[in-house]
This record gives C-alpha cells, structure tokens and sequence, in this order.
C-alpha cells in the first residue's frame, strides 16, 4: 500500500534543518550500519576503535552524509523511514516517514530532496525533506535499488533488479527517457569524477557493466572470475572509485575479496581477500583506506590501499550493510 507522507506542523523548523550552511568540520568517524542490530556503530578514523553505538531504527540499511558533513541520513528497511543523526553529537535528531520497501536513496545536489527506490511498489520517490512531502513517484521495472543522482542534479538513475535494467529519468521534465539493459540482477553504481562513465554492479551475472553517459549506452562488461570460487558465488554488490578515477573498487559478495580494477584499461589488477560476503564500501578521501562490509562474518575489513591487503577487522554488530566516512 503506498503510503503518503504528512507536511505537520514543523514544516518551518524542518526547512531550517535542511538548509545548506557552510561545511563543517569532518570528524573523520566511520559509521556502520547493523540490519540486524538495529544500531549504528562509530568507529574512529585513525585507530578503527569503537567510540559509540547509536540506537538507529528497525534494519537500518543505506547511509548518505548531507552535502554539509553535519548530518547523516539512514534508511530504516523494516520502518518505511529514515533518521537523520547529527554528525558532530550523533544524536537522532529527526525521523522522516517514507514507505515501507524503502531501499537505496540519493540526495539532490542542494540537499533539499531525497530520492529513494521502493522494492515492493517498484518505484522510485522523490521527497521534499523541509516539507516531508512526495513531490514526485517513477514507476520503474520490479525490485529497485540503486539510485544515482548526477552532479547537475539534472539526471536520475536507478537499477531494476528483476528487470535487468538502469532507468535514466529526467528530473527537469520528470520522465523515463531511456531503459538499459545490462547484466543480471544490477544492484548499485559508481560514477566517474569525470561523469562519462556509470559503472553498475550486476550480482546474478558476476560482473560490472559500463554505461557511457553521454548515449546512455553500455561500452563495456568486466567479468569477474577469481580461482577457487564457483561462478554462482560472485556475486558484486558494493562499488566505489578513488578520487581521481583511476581505481574503481569492487565488493565481490560470496566471493570474499574486493577486486582492484583499473578504470583505463578496465583489467583487474588485484584481489584482496576480506570477509565473508563482502558487500558494502566506503572509501577515505585520500583514498588511503577502504572499509568493506562484510555481512556473513559480522564485521568490517580495513584495507590498506597501498599495501594491497586488509591490515584490521572489527567487528560492527549482525549483518553490516552499509559504511560512510566523514572526512
């Protein structure tokens, strides 16, 4: 049943919340969030420690830090909402009714609307966070995750899990202007810095598939096949690229390693074993360090880039899904 969301009477206060001030300082904190926990773990930056456990929601899922750093948005899957969490006292400082189904979202640009995908109602939905009003719904192809706003805030793209599909929706004049078709199962994104390419997971088929924005067209497949694992066992979900575009990382599921592909070429230069199904990632700024949810050993790898190995796991409560840094 869709469910629509109430403008209340804090209407006005919640438009303060979400304006954009200026950029506050990073605390360099990890946050992790723990599906079945219902918590969030803290992490500090530098010694991987345990610095606090937030509260969260029922199944807290995706994480997003707003544009400003000073707050962090979760979607809560078994609420059909999400909190937002104040970065600096993390502290739950607003919760904001979606719908039941919610999986994957994005922020605007501006950090003024929120676009989630629905997996049962098979759309995606965007949402005024001042108002808490739907502004918009797309009924795209069934089971939808992954959900990718371009930098112009111009262009939306979502994955169709069951349909095997990335819908590109115009957000200027509200419309599916084209649908993809990639691999099986497409599950999340990564875009180039440069924003030529959209590099899309796809789990059921053990491969990325590469769209070139420019056409909306797919230019490339890489395959992913590492010795000793049967090829129903990789399964990419998770994916991330380094600041200069150059790297783009790759969490391999059942599979237990994170691939290292070199964007250029597109050859995979490295495997590096982490946890069991590893499936979230996050990536440090100085693209020193990359976390690696890892969702059937309770815990997260940290990775030491350079060196080419996970150097430290911690453990980050039942089923970790999803990793974000400020910094």
């Amino acid at each position: 049943m869709r469910k629509f969301l109430p403008a209340g009477a804090m209407t006005v206060a919640i438009a303060l919340l979400f304006a954009v001030p200026a950029l506050a300082k990073q605390t360099g904190a990890v946050f992790i969030s723990s599906e079945k926990d219902n918590l969030i773990t803290v992490l500090d930056g530098k010694t991987q420690q345990q610095v606090a456990s937030i509260k969260a929601c029922k199944r807290p899922r995706h994480m997003q830090l707003t544009p400003d750093h000073q707050r962090l948005i979760a979607a809560c899957g078994d609420d059909g909402s999400a909190i937002v969490i104040d970065v600096s006292t993390r502290k739950i400082i607003e919760k904001i009714p979606l719908e039941e189904g919610v999986e994957i979202f994005d922020l605007s640009p501006d950090g003024k609307k929120l676009y989630f995908s629905n997996e049962d109602e098979a759309t995606i939905v965007a949402v005024d966070l001042a108002s808490k009003k739907v502004l918009k719904q797309f009924k795209v192809g069934a089971e939808p995750e992954g959900v990718l706003v371009t930098p112009d805030g111009k262009t939306l793209y979502a994955t169709s899990e069951g349909a095997g599909m990335v819908h590109v929706i115009d957000l200027v004049t509200g419309k599916i202007v084209k649908n993809i078709e990639v691999g099986k199962r497409p599950r999340r994104f990564a875009l180039s810095p440069d924003g030529k390419e959209l590099w899309v997971t796809c789990e059921l088929g053990g491969a990325v598939s590469i769209i070139r924005t420019a056409d909306n067209t797919v230019a490339g497949t890489i395959k992913f096949q590492p010795k000793g694992f049967r090829a129903d066992d990789v399964t990419p979900v998770g994916i991330v690229m380094s600041t200069d575009g150059k790297t783009a990382f790759v969490a391999l599921g059942k599979a237990n390693h994170v691939a290292v592909v070199d964007v250029a070429s597109r050859a995979v230069k490295n495997l590096i074993l982490v946890g069991k199904r590893a499936w979230g990632l996050a990536l440090s700024r100085d693209n020193a360090a990359l976390y690696v949810a890892n969702g059937l050993s309770d815990d997260v790898s940290v990775v030491d880039v350079a060196r080419g190995r996970a150097v430290k796991t911690v453990k980050a409560g039942r089923v970790p899904h999803s990793v974000v840094i400020d910094d």
